[in-house]
């Protein structure tokens, strides 16, 4: 399906928006750990999620006591969610072992469909059907060794590997939970091979510029937008940068304070501490990441209940949870009818 169905003509640009800021309404949680032979799951997190052929396709990684791994869940409507079955991805080629932070999407070019994950170093595996879990190939890297950058002394690693590309190039973007969002690329013929020149885009203060980022074009626009998770004293929430290319200048795009794209602050109905790790619903379901302005943003996102406190990161009781935008905020403000005068 086109993502620019129902935009019509847009030549809108990126500084085609208004000053309303992003508000939200929150979904109570919709997806929640199943149990799983053998361990306790304590929460499913990193949602990547897109809508084809009727369905919701769903995937995630599962923290338990055996450690991260991934699964699936597919569902016709967000009621049918919570009791959709949760398929680990184990017993597929992809195999067992440190799995987590997922992206899906369908490579154009080559007719298949790309599950990108992190194992210490971005992996990725493909399927030719994306609504089988057991079809997924065993996992290869994208890079023969890590660049310097995300060596020490100059990096700290790096993780949450997200995929985007433009009809020249695809790029791999990603964190290092030091305040960095570094940018790799190779030539659309050649992927998923050949990433190199990984450079940092964004430098902030560790808490300002965290991890999880997403980034999507604007459909029927040239912008591009980026959401990268930040921490404050309120719990985890994002925030959102545009530019005119996936190798430009990334600036704030929302008025809000530290361009807040989703938080506790403007989320009604929050159940959660945390409005954290997600991704934008699409119904475009290729390589360059489109997302429609004209049609509701919604977001799959991971929350967590405050009240609960825990000893270790993995036993925090993650669930996954929608907030849908309600009225203008700047991505919508990029919408144009029909007809419409840019």
């Amino acid at each position: 399906m086109s993502a620019l169905a129902g935009c019509g003509s847009i030549n809108a640009t990126a500084n085609d928006t208004t000053h309303a800021a992003f508000n939200w309404t929150s979904s109570a949680p919709l997806i929640s750990p199943q149990p799983v032979p053998g361990q306790t799951i304590y929460g499913v997190k990193d949602p990547s999620i897109v809508y084809v052929n009727g369905k919701y396709h769903v995937f995630m990684t599962t923290a338990g006591s055996a450690g991260w791994g991934l699964a699936y869940t597919s569902f016709e409507k967000w009621s049918d969610a919570s009791s959709a079955t949760i398929v680990p991805l184990d017993k597929s080629p992809m195999g067992p072992g440190y799995r987590a932070a997922p992206q899906v999407f369908y490579f154009a070019p080559q007719k298949t469909w790309y599950l990108v994950y992190q194992g210490g170093d971005p992996l990725y595996s493909t399927s030719n059907d994306i609504a089988d879990p057991k079809s997924w190939s065993a996992p290869k890297p994208f890079f023969s060794a890590a660049p310097d950058i995300v060596k020490q002394p100059q990096g700290h690693g790096w993780l949450d590997f997200w995929v985007i590309c433009d009809d020249q190039k695809c790029y791999l973007f990603n964190t290092d939970d030091h305040g960095r969002l570094l940018r790799s690329e190779t030539d659309l013929r050649q992927f998923p091979h050949g990433f190199h020149n990984t450079v940092a885009v964004m430098t902030e203060k560790t808490e300002d510029l965290f991890e999880a980022s997403n980034t999507y074009r604007i459909a029927g626009t040239h912008t591009y937008v980026t959401l990268v998770e930040a921490v404050s004293p309120k719990g985890r929430y994002f925030r959102i940068w545009k530019s005119d290319s996936l190798e430009g200048k990334w600036e704030p795009f929302s008025p809000a304070s530290m361009n807040a794209f989703a938080s506790r602050d403007n989320v009604k109905q929050a159940w959660s501490q945390d409005i954290s790790h997600g991704e934008m619903v699409r119904t475009n379901t290729d390589q360059t990441m489109t997302i429609d302005p004209c049609r509701p943003l919604e977001y799959l996102y991971q929350g967590n209940d405050p009240a609960v406190r825990v000893d270790d990161y993995i036993k925090l009781p993650y669930r996954l949870g929608l907030i849908t935008a309600q009225g203008d905020n700047p991505v919508s403000a990029l919408c144009r009818q029909p007809g419409a005068t840019p």
